[in-house]
């Protein structure tokens, strides 16, 4: 065989490599093609679904990818739906409850437009009127920062810090209404403590026990806060003279919007235990109940002591 034909030889053995190659290629990317194709219909098909049914196959690169691709898609469009679940939920709860006070409104300032009112029943009906829009602002004030926190949209500067000061911005800004019925507050003397905590964020939540202590109290009653060192945490208590609460009700009372069965038309939203559950759960603390119907409520909140 000459040169010439060795040559051509060799250029016929290659060229049928290269079609033997591109034919086994094409076949392989014709499988991973139709493979691809049959977990996108599973996908469209059974969602997120459709992974939990393949088998352990040697998967190329492509096709693991892809799968990734397609369970993190899942797995954001299923927190889509959960979110959007949770926003309707809590439009729903909001409408809910501010239709009361709405209506409540409606009718003062229908009221107010009687040409024959006395000034005094005028000025009733006004302060009526605008107790009602300060509920609702609450309420709305109250549930943007519930949502906050439960999205983690808040971030908390908790540190170790007296906790004489929060506690005194608590009570001072309950004692209005305290006074409005009578009710004294004792706050034992204690020594003044470095807990970890937020001082605005948990006087907000100690504010919300004293307010549900003032709400469901008689007139003349007293309302004890007392502080006490533990080993790791220090218990802050508030105790109230009240109509207590059912021992099966204990922890619902700390759900969104729950009123016990002993509230009857005792104003309140039912957002202020829960709000304040969340806060101190924020700040590695917690809170538990104690009552006995008729006798009056302790609540206790537990903060991490320095160490």
């Amino acid at each position: 065989m000459n040169r010439e034909q060795m040559t051509v030889a060799a250029a016929l053995t290659v060229a049928a490599l290269a079609l033997l190659a591109a034919l086994l290629m094409g076949g392989y990317l014709l499988r991973t093609l139709n493979r691809m194709q049959k977990l996108l219909r599973d996908y469209r098909e059974k969602g997120s679904a459709a992974f939990q049914t393949m088998k352990e196959t040697r998967e190329s690169r492509l096709e693991s990818s892809l799968e990734r691709i397609l369970q993190q898609a899942a797995g954001k469009e299923e927190a889509a739906e959960r979110e959007r679940d949770e926003v309707a939920a809590l439009l729903s709860d909001l409408s809910h409850q501010l239709k009361t006070p709405m209506a409540n409104v409606r009718m003062y300032t229908e009221l107010l437009e009687d040409d024959t009112l006395s000034e005094e029943q005028r000025r009733r009906f006004a302060q009526q009127a605008n107790a009602q829009a300060e509920k609702m602002q609450w309420l709305l004030e109250s549930m943007l920062k519930a949502s906050q926190l439960e999205r983690g949209m808040i971030v908390f500067t908790a540190q170790f810090s007296g906790i004489r000061e929060t506690i005194g911005r608590a009570v001072s800004g309950i004692y209005a209404q305290a006074e409005e019925k009578a009710i004294t507050l004792q706050v034992e003397p204690f020594e003044d403590r470095r807990l970890w905590h937020e001082p605005g964020w948990t006087a907000e939540a100690l504010g919300n026990l004293l307010d549900n202590a003032v709400k469901y109290s008689p007139e003349g009653s007293t309302i004890t806060v007392r502080v006490q060192p533990m080993e790791i945490y220090t218990q802050i208590e508030i105790c109230d003279q009240g109509q207590g609460i059912a021992k099966e009700e204990y922890n619902k009372i700390f759900q969104r919007f729950y009123r016990g069965e002993n509230t009857g038309h005792t104003g309140g939203s039912g957002l202020g235990l829960y709000l304040a559950q969340l806060i101190l759960n924020k700040e590695k603390g917690y809170i538990t109940v104690d009552s006995r119907e008729g006798a009056g409520s302790c609540f206790r909140v537990f903060l991490l002591n320095e160490v």
